[in-house]
């Protein structure tokens, strides 16, 4: 169970980097390292629950706030507003 969702994740990161390197626009580009860091979110709580520690659910949710917040910068960027409007 464990290798399918490893295998089911690493078919999303090869989509995502398609995504991230062909995206027509920069909103497809940002979309995709958007769910790129959903993805690294998921392979995280995958370990979280083969290796049965804590530590690594840390991880994820300190890279889901991260990825969240670029997210938000990079699309006040292309919008091209200041980041304090």
């Amino acid at each position: 169970m464990i290798g399918f969702a490893y295998g089911v994740l690493v078919i999303c990161c090869a989509l995502c980097l398609y995504r991230v390197a062909r995206g027509p626009t920069p909103a497809d580009r940002i979309v995709g390292t958007d769910i790129l860091g959903i993805v690294i979110v998921g392979f995280c709580s995958v370990v979280a629950i083969k290796t049965k520690q804590e530590f690594y659910m840390y991880i994820g949710l300190a890279w889901a706030l991260l990825s969240f917040i670029g997210t938000v910068a990079l699309a006040k960027f292309l919008e091209g507003k200041g980041f304090d409007e």
